[in-house]
């Protein structure tokens, strides 16, 4: 009879609990260095949180000439003006700066842009953004994503118990500051789309963590007097062969995008592997830790124990 791949033999007992000090303090530092990176660094922001003017274009004789292009349109006195390769070498991905005179005068570069490079380029996608409207969308990606850490704490709250609450948001907030942090170093553009990604890992780094917390609160009812580190640790390993193996597919399939999707996509596709990584990691050695650190109790309060018997009243 075939038997499938185990990536995790059962029975397995690693004392994730024993290093707790060790995890916490390396995230700690991890967390530190991602503010500073976005101190000093920042974000590059693109142009849908800026504002500007972005084309797509392809060369129609040929590899684009960068240089060449990067020559004519420096003498349109644009300002700010980045060109860069963007998937194949035909295609050119040209991004100017917010101009004076509102939105007639974004429109007026694409204009510019055409007449100086004649007919040796087609422009496949023109995106126009003004400052007003960029400074709405910055807000409200903001807005966007704390209102999803809020909510969850709320959900977690009322699901589990206000340690379990707090643990996940813990959680949450280390992969969304790492995430953070990953794109100041490296410079990636930051636009709407991981913005999307970011709420995207912030469910799957929830699901991986309330997982976690449905086998933590089966096993506070079933061993009433494991230690609580122990219970833990048993948790842990009980869900970590589908931690895992979810993971991995996740992976295997972000790969794919990320080497086949297209530079479109690859921004998107990158915070989501790194999203799957930090959130594996924060849902095992982070989300337990703190229950351990906020003393978890199997107290009566849908955590394990049946709530108390009022005794009867006395008969005269």
């Amino acid at each position: 009879m075939f038997r499938g791949i185990q990536f995790i033999p059962s029975g397995t007992k690693i004392p994730f609990l024993s290093y707790r000090k060790l995890t916490l303090i390396s995230s700690g530092i991890a967390i530190a260095v991602s503010l500073l990176l976005l101190v000093v660094y920042g974000l590059n922001f693109g142009i849908d949180f800026k504002g500007g003017t972005l084309m797509q274009v392809r060369s129609l004789e040929g590899p684009a000439d960068i240089a060449e292009i990067r020559r004519k349109i420096s003498k349109l006195g644009l300002g700010d003006v980045q060109i860069q390769n963007f998937g194949s070498p035909r295609d050119v991905l040209i991004r100017v700066e917010t101009q004076k005179g509102g939105e007639k005068a974004q429109q007026a570069v694409v204009v510019k842009v055409k007449k100086a490079l004649g007919k040796t380029m087609a422009f496949e996608r023109t995106e126009v953004v003004g400052p007003t409207v960029s400074k709405e969308l910055v807000e409200e990606g903001i807005l966007a994503v704390i209102s999803a850490i809020l909510a969850v704490l709320v959900y977690i709250w009322f699901r589990f118990e206000w340690q379990f609450a707090v643990g996940a948001v813990a959680a949450l907030i280390h992969d969304v500051i790492l995430t953070l942090g990953i794109f100041s170093l490296l410079q990636l553009e930051f636009n709407l789309s991981i913005i999307a990604a970011i709420l995207t890992i912030v469910g799957y780094s929830l699901n991986d963590t309330v997982v976690v917390f449905d086998r933590v609160r089966e096993n506070l009812r079933k061993y009433k007097k494991m230690p609580l580190l122990e219970l833990l640790d048993l948790s842990v390993n009980e869900t970590l062969s589908r931690t895992v193996l979810t993971s991995v597919t996740t992976m295997l399939a972000l790969a794919s995008l990320y080497i086949f999707g297209g530079e479109v996509i690859r921004g998107f596709t990158f915070a989501m592997m790194w999203g799957v990584v930090v959130g594996t990691y924060s849902s095992v050695v982070i989300a337990s830790p703190v229950l351990s650190i906020l003393n978890v109790t199997r107290a009566w309060s849908g955590l394990g124990g049946a709530k108390p018997k009022q005794p009867s009243p006395s008969r005269a």
